[in-house]
C-alpha cells in the first residue's frame, strides 16, 4: 500500500475515533437476528401489508422471509431516472423468486441540475440533497425492513441516498444504477457549439439541434459529471454489483443485474450467515477509496462536499487536506470528458471500472479489504465484469490490460503524476480547482479583478464585450448561506470564448461550478463564503489577484493592513431568495454548514 494512502487513511481513522464508534455503536445496538417487523404491534404490521397480497401477508406475518425496502427516484421527466420505471417488478419478482417480499418503501426528489443550470431552481439543487436524505429517512422510518435496495443516479440523488441509508445503517443495502446512454453528439462538437453560440456564430435553433443530439434517449448524460462520478465511486466503495456502473439502461444485461442486485441484498441480511450492514460497509477506507476513484478518474469537483457529508453520516470525519494529500499521490488514468475527448462509454469499451481498480490494486493505490455487495469480500472482486452468456448472467475477470490506452492508462503511464484536485491556500480563504483539464499554459494567472455579485451580469458584460482582456472574474455571495450555491456551469462558454481569443481568464468564487468542470481555470467553493464574512466580499474591482493551480496559491495583491482594514462588501443582488420555491429553503440557507465541511443543515459540523 502506498504509504500515503496509509497515513491519511490512518489520519482519518484517528480523527474520527469518537464519532465513528458513537455511530457503529448505535447501529450494532439496534441490529436484530430476526425480523424488525416481529415486534411491531398488530394494527402497526396490518397497516404495513394491508396492499400486499395474501401470500405476501402471510409471508411478512411470518419470521422466516426477509422484507427488502426499494426507495426510487423514478420520475419520467428525466433521462437519467426514467428506466427505473419498471424495476420495482423486476425487483419484486427477483426477490420473490428468491425467497424474500419486496415494497416501495419511499420516492425521494430528483432534479436535473441540467435543465436548472442558470435558472432560479438550481438554486434549489444543493439542499436538494439533504431533503433526499431526510426523505429517505421517512420511507425508511416505517421499520418494517430486513434491507434495503436504492435506485438513483444522479448528481445530488445518489449522495443523498447513501447519507439516509447510513441512518438505517444496521440493514444491508446496494444501489442500482440505471446506466447511461448510448453515445451521441460527441462531447467536443457540444462545447463548440455553445460557444459559438455564446459569440453569434450559430442561433437558438443550430444550438438546440446540438443539445439534442448530445441529450437523446433515456439514461445518464454521457459525460463525466457528478452523475457518472456518482457511479464510479458507488463500485468503487463495493456498493454496486461489480462491473454494474456503466451499462446502458434498456438492455437484457442491465436487467438482469436489476435483478441480480435484488436476489444478492437477501443473502445479507441478518436472517442469514453471512450479515453484511451498510455502516460497516462504508469504513473509513471505503471513504478513501472514494476519494482516490475519483481523483484517479478526475471526477466531480461536488464530491469534495458530497463525500465530506456522506462520510460524516458513518461518524467519519473527512477533510478537504485528505482530498490533497491524496491527489499528490494518486495518478490521472482515466481520460473522459472534459478531462478528454471520450466519454463513459468509451471508459467502459476500454476496460470500465474493472480495469481500473485492477490497476490500482496492483500499484497499492487502493484498500483491498473492505466489505462490498460481492459474493466474496474485498474488492478483488470488483476486477471482473459481467456478461450474458446463453441467458444466463455470469462474471468473467476484466482485460488484463486496457483496450484503449488514450482512454484508460496505467499508473506506469498516466494522463498526470496527480490526481487533478487541489486546496487553494492565500488571504482569500480557502478553496478547490480541479485542475485535470485545464491545460498547463492556463494553470497560472495574474491578472486583475472584475468584480460580479450575480452570474446574468456577468454574462451582460460579455455581450456587451466589455470583457475583452485578461481579468479573474470575482463572482461573489453564491455560497450555500447566500443562494444555496448554484453551479455557474453557464459561465463556462463565455470564459471559453475569451480563454481562446488567447485571453488570460480565470474564476474564483465561493459558489459551484458543473461536475463537468472543463477547460477554464476557477478557485470554486472558497471558505468562509462571503455571506459569512468571508475576505472574497473585500475584493475590489482592479485588484491584482495571483492564482496558481500547481501550488494552489490563491492571493489577492494588495497591501496586507490595507486588505484587512477593508470593510467587507455587501451583496448587491437581489431577488435570489423568492419564487422557484426558493422561498420555503430559507431554513436551508441559515443552516448550511461551510463548503468545506459538507454544506449540510444535517450534522452540526461547523
Amino acid at each position: 500500500m502506498h504509504p500515503v494512502i496509509e497515513k491519511v487513511t490512518q489520519d482519518i481513522v484517528d480523527r474520527s475515533h469518537k464519532t465513528r464508534s458513537a455511530y457503529l455503536n448505535y447501529i450494532d445496538a439496534i441490529a436484530k437476528k430476526g425480523p424488525i417487523r416481529s415486534g411491531m404491534g398488530c394494527g402497526n404490521l396490518a397497516h404495513g401489508f394491508a396492499a400486499c397480497s395474501a401470500s405476501e401477508k402471510a409471508d411478512l406475518t411470518g419470521d422466516q422471509k426477509a422484507n427488502i425496502a426499494i426507495i426510487t427516484s423514478y420520475n419520467d421527466m428525466l433521462s437519467a431516472h426514467q428506466p427505473y420505471k419498471d424495476s420495482p417488478d423486476l425487483i419484486k419478482a427477483a426477490i420473490r423468486e428468491a425467497g424474500g417480499v419486496a415494497q416501495v418503501a419511499g420516492g425521494v426528489p430528483a432534479m436535473c441540475d441540467g435543465i436548472t443550470q442558470g435558472q432560479p431552481g438550481m438554486e434549489l439543487s444543493l439542499f436538494s440533497r439533504d431533503l433526499i436524505a431526510m426523505t429517505t429517512a421517512i420511507g425508511m422510518s416505517h421499520n418494517m425492513f430486513d434491507g434495503a435496495l436504492y435506485l438513483g443516479v444522479c448528481d445530488k440523488i445518489v449522495p443523498g441516498l447513501l447519507i439516509g441509508a447510513l441512518s438505517f445503517g444496521h440493514l444491508p443495502t446496494l444501489f442500482i444504477p440505471a446506466g447511461p446512454m448510448p453515445s451521441g453528439l460527441t462531447n467536443k462538437e457540444k462545447a463548440r457549439a455553445r460557444q459559438d453560440y455564446a459569440i453569434g456564430k450559430i442561433g437558438r435553433k443550430e444550438l438546440l439541434e446540438a443539445e439534442s443530439a448530445s441529450y437523446h434517449s433515456p439514461g445518464t448524460c454521457t459525460f463525466y459529471g457528478t452523475a457518472n462520478s456518482n457511479q464510479m465511486m458507488m463500485e468503487i466503495m463495493g456498493l454496486h454489483l461489480p462491473g454494474s456502473s456503466f451499462i446502458n439502461p434498456y438492455t437484457p444485461l442491465r436487467d438482469e443485474l436489476t435483478k441480480a442486485a435484488a436476489k444478492q441484498v437477501l443473502k445479507f441480511t441478518a436472517m442469514g450467515d453471512d450479515y453484511r450492514p451498510i455502516a460497516h460497509m462504508v469504513s473509513e477506507k471505503a471513504i478513501v477509496n472514494a476519494v482516490i476513484g475519483l481523483l484517479a478518474t478526475g471526477g466531480s469537483t461536488n464530491h469534495t462536499m458530497h463525500l465530506i457529508a456522506i462520510a460524516r453520516a458513518s461518524g467519519i470525519i473527512l477533510n478537504w487536506d485528505d482530498f490533497d494529500r491524496l491527489s499528490k499521490a494518486i495518478p490521472l488514468i482515466a481520460k473522459i470528458y472534459p478531462n478528454g475527448p471520450a466519454d463513459v462509454n468509451h471508459f467502459q469499451a476500454a476496460g470500465g471500472m474493472g480495469v481500473l481498480i485492477a490497476e490500482l490494486l496492483k500499484n497499492g493505490l487502493l484498500h483491498e479489504d473492505t466489505i462490498t455487495v460481492a459474493d466474496q469480500r474485498g474488492m478483488k472482486n470488483y476486477c471482473q465484469e459481467p456478461q450474458l452468456i446463453d441467458n444466463k448472467l455470469i462474471w468473467k475477470p476484466v482485460p488484463d490490460a486496457s483496450l484503449d490506452t488514450n482512454v484508460l492508462s496505467t499508473v506506469a503511464s498516466p494522463f498526470a503524476t496527480g490526481g487533478g484536485l487541489h486546496v487553494m491556500r492565500g488571504n482569500l480563504g480557502r478553496g478547490i480547482s480541479k485542475l485535470s483539464a485545464v491545460s498547463i499554459d492556463h494553470q497560472i494567472v495574474e491578472a486583475p479583478a472584475i468584480v460580479f455579485d450575480d452570474q446574468e451580469d456577468m454574462l451582460a458584460a460579455f455581450k456587451r464585450g466589455e470583457l475583452e482582456k485578461d481579468f479573474i472574474a470575482v463572482l461573489r455571495f453564491q455560497g450555500p448561506r447566500s443562494n444555496g450555491m448554484p453551479e455557474l456551469h453557464k459561465l463556462t462558454p463565455p470564459l471559453g470564448v475569451l480563454q481562446d481569443k488567447g485571453f488570460k481568464v480565470a474564476l474564483v468564487t465561493d459558489g459551484r461550478m458543473s461536475g463537468a468542470s472543463g477547460k477554464v481555470p476557477s478557485a470554486i467553493h472558497m471558505c468562509p463564503e462571503c455571506e459569512a464574512g468571508g475576505a472574497l466580499a473585500k475584493v475590489r474591482t482592479g485588484d491584482i489577484i495571483y492564482m496558481n493551480l500547481q501550488t494552489g496559491n490563491i492571493n489577492v495583491l494588495v497591501d496586507e493592513n490595507e486588505f484587512n482594514n477593508r470593510i467587507p462588501q455587501p451583496n448587491t443582488s437581489k431577488n435570489h431568495h423568492y419564487g422557484m420555491g426558493r422561498e420555503m429553503f430559507g431554513g436551508f440557507r441559515l443552516g448550511a454548514s461551510s463548503a468545506e465541511t459538507g454544506a449540510s443543515n444535517l450534522f452540526l459540523v461547523d
